[in-house]
């Protein structure tokens, strides 16, 4: 009994140590993430919306896909948030390619979570964004190609969005702001670091090597899936991901997972599945999985 409890003892302590390493590497990434994304959500969000709306009145064509991706980047919003906002802008006769568009790269990137990345590096940074803002031109383009002259969403069950941060004190409402922020990402934050510590402590390199590594298309389209039903909070995988590509994961797997991980998320495909129906939702489903597999592709050969 004793040498057990000096077995449970010392494997706490390196728990703890790896747990402690990667909460120092990336908590301030956290931090500041929540900070700059409440400062978006408080003082911006509404110009951001603002600005899609205006959209309308011009004759972009299909080069209005562009412009709907990285106003969809830079919304703060969830998709549950997001899906009330189209429905408002479908309202106004926003094009339904444009509306693809925006919502997708709202689903995969936000002010918020692209903070969090740049603890990652410069490289995965820059294939998360280059990434995601490609897929919402590429839902864009299908949605353009195929459903050009029918809708394509149907936002009937959806009510309009309420605007939590009303407070008159504009301090006060970036304060409960970032509380919600926290209260939202905490949790998941420190699983995901819970969960990095252990795969570091139980987990051979040479394992994710063989798992994620190298160039091999079987760890793009693994990494794919196991996004599908690992992702639940943009700040709980950033620690996984650190800990995996430090240990051998491919940019390009990394890039899969964090294309599929947001893409997946459960709260975002019931929203989705309710705009989109069965048959559209599985279309996004295969979509989502053949973007995110190629893109891993790209990412490794360049």
């Amino acid at each position: 009994m004793t040498e057990l409890f000096a077995v449970i003892r010392r494997e706490f302590v390196y728990i703890r140590y790896y747990f402690d390493l990667q909460l120092r590497q990336i908590f301030w990434y956290w931090v500041l993430g929540m900070a700059i994304g409440s400062l978006v959500s408080v003082f911006a969000k509404d110009r951001i919306h603002a600005l899609f709306a205006g959209m309308q009145g011009k004759k972009l064509g299909l080069f209005g896909i562009i412009p709907a991706c990285l106003l969809g980047i830079a919304s703060p919003l969830c998709m549950y948030g997001t899906v009330p906002i189209a429905a408002s802008f479908r309202k106004q006769g926003m094009r339904e390619d444009w509306l693809a568009a925006f919502m997708m790269a709202s689903v995969l990137l936000n002010p918020q979570l692209i903070i969090y990345s740049a603890a990652l590096g410069t490289k995965a940074l820059l294939a998360r964004i280059i990434s995601c803002f490609l897929c919402g031109c590429a839902a864009g383009l299908l949605v353009h190609a195929f459903c050009r002259k029918k809708e394509f969403f149907s936002f009937d069950s959806f009510e309009e969005w309420k605007n939590r941060d009303t407070h008159p004190n504009l301090f006060i409402r970036y304060l409960l702001n970032f509380a919600r922020n926290v209260r939202a990402t905490g949790l998941y934050f420190l699983i995901g670091i819970l969960l990095s510590a252990l795969f570091q402590r139980y987990v051979p390199q040479d394992v994710m090597v063989n798992l994620f590594g190298g160039d091999q298309a079987w760890g793009i389209l693994m990494a794919a899936t196991i996004g599908v039903p690992l992702y639940a909070c943009g700040g709980g995988t950033i620690p996984l991901l650190q800990s995996w590509l430090a240990d051998g994961m491919s940019l390009g797997s990394a890039a899969a997972f964090m294309v599929t991980g947001p893409a997946t998320k459960i709260t975002n495909l019931g929203a989705l599945k309710i705009v989109m129906g069965w048959k559209r939702f599985a279309l996004y489903l295969v979509f989502v999985m053949i973007f995110s597999f190629v893109c891993g592709l790209a990412v490794n050969l360049i």
